[in-house]
């Protein structure tokens, strides 16, 4: 397909091209519903009744627009996290945050560092802007901090995106080793610390930052923990100058009401948030047992979601996906050897679970045959 001359010539060299094929355009493919929907590491036991009730009252006001500053959530996140509502920006989810954070700091031809096989949306918006990524393997499927900082100061990096706890492995590093990743940042740089699923970890191995650090941005999310994925809330948290500077740019009433409200309820229903890391460590477990039937070993995980290491390469591993795919069990996998090797589940619920139990030892015989 030839390029539209009117594209901007950074926008006629990129691919058209999606991070994630997501599940509805893969049943459209198929002509199929999948039985188990354990790929794109949502919260299967849902979100807050509170939220679920505030978004149903919400939707009667949804033809005003919502609050350009969500006031109300921003207070609310400031408070428990002993900030001030100037050190917390909301917005459409963490992929909404990072694009407009790459669009402020990164231009044509900047430097940014990243993990080579992690969250590939933050690539996509890199490219978007025209950045040069340096990514860089993990170690022992963990990000390794020390080489990111060691390539972010050889690259005069802009950028250094880092994820704890890990997506796609689900590993985390522990607070100190998070600290002294932070210290050690470049002048030149900023680190993106993505906690997108920090709620399922242990709070001990949380990092304490001052919140006016100007070498770090943390982004947190409503769409893992609090159910609220098809919602799009997302918020950063950092110095008051770099947050302030999203006003800039952002979509200042891209945030609807019922978002808003659904988040703000979810936020408070702390006993709901209990019992969703309760079933979700019940859920990690359960997975521990179905891969070790089939002979498997799993990458322990302090996310919602576990890898099971399949035992061979990346394209064995395929096999298994897409065998698993036929039988209508939606999963994903990394996309970079030697984490390729595993195919990545996520927290579902028992009837999923039993589900992919039944599927696995076919799907894994399947492969091997093949």
């Amino acid at each position: 397909m030839t390029n539209d001359p009117r594209l901007t010539p950074l926008a006629a060299s990129l691919p058209a091209t999606v991070p994630f094929v997501g599940p509805e355009a893969r049943e459209r493919q198929t002509g199929r519903p999948f039985v188990a929907r354990l790929g794109a590491n949502e919260n299967a036991f849902g979100p807050s009744p509170w939220a679920i009730a505030a978004m149903r009252r919400a939707a009667m006001d949804s033809w005003k627009y919502g609050d350009s500053e969500s006031h109300d959530l921003r207070r609310a996140i400031a408070e428990r996290e002993g900030v001030s509502p100037e050190n917390v920006m909301v917005g459409e989810g963490i992929d909404g945050l990072l694009g407009l954070l790459v669009r402020l700091f990164v231009a044509q031809g900047d430097n940014v560092v990243t993990s080579d096989g992690a969250y590939p949306t933050f690539n996509y918006h890199v490219a978007g802007f025209g950045g040069t990524l340096h990514p860089i393997p993990y170690t022992g499927d963990f990000e390794d901090p020390s080489r990111l900082i060691a390539k972010a100061k050889e690259v005069s990096a802009k950028l250094i995106y880092f994820a704890n706890p890990d997506n796609p492995m689900g590993t985390m590093h522990d607070a100190c080793t998070v600290v002294r990743m932070v210290q050690a940042v470049p002048e030149s740089a900023l680190l993106v610390l993505d906690e997108a699923y920090l709620e399922f970890a242990d709070e001990s191995v949380v990092p304490d930052i001052p919140i006016e650090d100007a070498r770090v941005i943390r982004m947190r999310t409503f769409s893992k923990a609090y159910g609220l994925a098809g919602a799009r809330v997302g918020y950063a948290l950092g110095p008051k100058a770099v947050i302030s500077a999203f006003d800039r740019v952002r979509n200042h009433f891209g945030m609807s009401r019922m978002s808003q409200a659904g988040a703000f309820a979810a936020y408070r229903d702390e006993e709901w948030l209990a019992h969703v890391r309760a079933e979700v460590i019940m859920a990690r477990r359960r997975i521990g047992e179905i891969a070790a039937e089939c002979g498997l070993t799993v990458i322990p995980s302090s996310t919602n979601f576990v890898c099971i290491d399949c035992g061979r390469d990346g394209a064995f591993a395929k096999c298994v996906l897409d065998a698993l795919d036929a039988r209508g069990i939606f999963v994903r996998m990394p996309f970079v050897a030697p984490q390729n090797r595993c195919i990545r589940v996520s927290c579902g619920t028992p009837e999923e679970l039993d589900a992919f139990a039944e599927a696995l030892p076919l799907a894994l015989a399947e492969a091997a045959a093949g």
